[in-house]
């Protein structure tokens, strides 16, 4: 039996694309599988009442086509990926809670995860602890809903890149290119104009060794970039509402579809 379907538990350690008990051989207890699954993945499913959610983290450093160093925290795009897949696709999970403490890496694997949360139909919601700087900024305002904490920080700047940069005017156009595009998309999935963003990444005078910004939790709010000050309860608050909303708008549309 699957142990996503057993209403009965309150933790539901399984991925919601694996079903624990097909796996031969399989004797670990509820409490184990639910420890690993956050060892391996830094995610969890749990159920509150008839809503089930997964609460996925993004920590220390994106992780791209490159693997780094093995003393970083790091958060790889290859786990991730499957897993926004089979949670939008899950018949078992009400929606999808973002936790971002990350001090950003690399673009294309961070803009890969922002595009897919921000095209799932199932609610998200995100929360910026800590930091949410450089390519996180995309991944929080991804979700239907975004919160920072007062004492979160958020550092916006230009792009940057490490190794050999051949000095040609064909360089500066694809870092010119790869910038839009963050800025397209933090601009069109928030509140904040690119024009003010585009200021915020080039101000000189607030790093010491660079340019850009960094915004604390008001002051991020306050530019529009994120919806709401709050915490981990306005956080689940917000997505529970939503789920329930979802809910309703399913319901009245099976009632008011007529049959035959």
């Amino acid at each position: 039996m699957n142990k996503k379907c057993d209403k009965s538990n309150f933790i539901l350690p399984s991925p919601p694309w694996q079903s624990p008990d097909s796996i031969s051989g399989s004797t670990q207890s509820g409490s184990e599988e639910m420890i690993n699954g956050i060892i391996e993945t830094g995610s969890v499913t749990v159920k509150k009442g008839d809503k089930i959610i997964h609460c996925l983290t993004v920590i220390g450093q994106i992780e791209g086509h490159y693997i780094l160093p093995a003393q970083n925290k790091t958060t790889k795009y290859e786990h991730v990926i499957p897993q926004l897949v089979a949670i939008e696709e899950s018949d078992e999970i009400d929606g999808l809670v973002l936790i971002l403490n990350t001090v950003g890496g690399d673009i294309e694997a961070g803009l890969a995860i922002a595009e897919l949360v921000s095209g799932m139909k199932t609610p998200t919601v995100s929360l910026v602890l800590g930091g949410g700087h450089s390519i996180g900024v995309p991944l929080a305002v991804s979700t239907n809903k975004s919160f920072i904490t007062p004492s979160a920080t958020m550092t916006i700047h230009p792009v940057r890149m490490n190794g050999l940069v051949l000095g040609v005017p064909q360089t500066l156009s694809y870092f010119e290119q790869m910038q839009e595009r963050i800025v397209r998309f933090v601009t069109d999935n928030s509140n904040i104009s690119a024009e003010r963003f585009r200021e915020m990444m080039l101000a000189t005078g607030e790093l010491v060794m660079d340019v850009g910004t960094v915004l604390n939790g008001e002051a991020a709010v306050g530019e529009g970039l994120i919806d709401s000050i709050g915490s981990l309860s306005d956080a689940l608050n917000w997505l529970y509402d939503e789920i329930d909303k979802n809910k309703n708008e399913i319901n009245s549309s099976n009632i008011n579809t007529p049959k035959g």
